[in-house]
């Protein structure tokens, strides 16, 4: 039997100075057959000098997709997922690319995906006796308000929905959900999600209960982070937007 295709997306701006090329290289050897899409987001160090050179060394496995200007992490995911579903890959992940969820948890994912009859799946920073979830203080309590305020408008009992490892099976609701840009740049994940369970007229909505949330064995909080504190009052605000279409007859 085919073992499934994995395509990982990772959304990069900047990342010339911290990105390991190596790891990502044996994430997509432990988790073959497997191709990763990088998208560079109007990067202005060397980002596109490094992602070329990875292309380079394995061509066909590892593509890079360049945009114009620097649009949000939102939009360079979205343009990434677009271009693995053209791929006909079988499962489609995105990523960070600081590797925050570290590629020994993202290989579990990628087999707990193959494993299961599940259209998405997705990491959860849940801190428990035995995991090594290391946060920030300040970042892990804000991000505890946005996500009870994330699960509050979607209506559904998520924990957490901003950790950067999800996969996805490809469906009609999911393609229907890459077809137009994310309205906010900071609840993206929000705004995906809600799509996905309540699609347009005429799309079969992701059943409930083929979404799983996994807690990760261990997750860090990489230092130069691009996210600046300013991104959770913008992203309440879009929450609340977001909240508003979802419920809307």
């Amino acid at each position: 039997m085919r073992e499934s295709h994995l395509t990982w997306v990772v959304p990069c701006f900047e990342e010339a100075a911290r990105l390991d090329g190596g790891a990502f290289m044996a994430l997509a050897d432990a988790c073959a057959p497997s191709s990763v899409i990088f998208v560079d987001d109007g990067s202005r160090d060397g980002t596109q000098a490094v992602l070329r050179g990875l292309a380079e060394q394995r061509p066909g496995q590892v593509e890079v997709v360049t945009l114009d200007a620097n649009h949000g992490k939102a939009e360079a995911v979205r343009r990434g997922m677009l271009r693995a579903l053209t791929r006909k890959s079988d499962i489609i992940g995105y990523i960070d690319a600081d590797l925050a969820t570290p590629p020994a948890e993202l290989v579990r994912l990628a087999q707990l995906a193959r494993d299961g009859s599940f259209d998405i799946l997705m990491g959860s920073r849940v801190q428990l006796l035995g995991r090594a979830i290391k946060r920030n203080h300040a970042r892990h309590y804000i991000g505890r308000v946005f996500a009870t305020c994330a699960s509050l408008s979607l209506g559904l009992p998520v924990y957490d929905t901003q950790c950067g490892a999800k996969l996805f099976r490809p469906t009609e609701a999911l393609a229907s959900a890459l077809a137009t840009p994310f309205t906010s740049r900071w609840a993206f994940d929000v705004e995906l999600l809600g799509r996905l369970v309540h699609p347009q007229p005429g799309i079969a909505p992701i059943d409930i209960g083929r979404i799983r949330e996994e807690p990760l064995l261990a997750w860090t909080d990489v230092p130069g982070s691009k996210l600046h504190p300013l991104a959770a009052l913008r992203g309440g605000f879009d929450l609340l937007r977001l909240a508003l279409r979802t419920r809307r007859p």
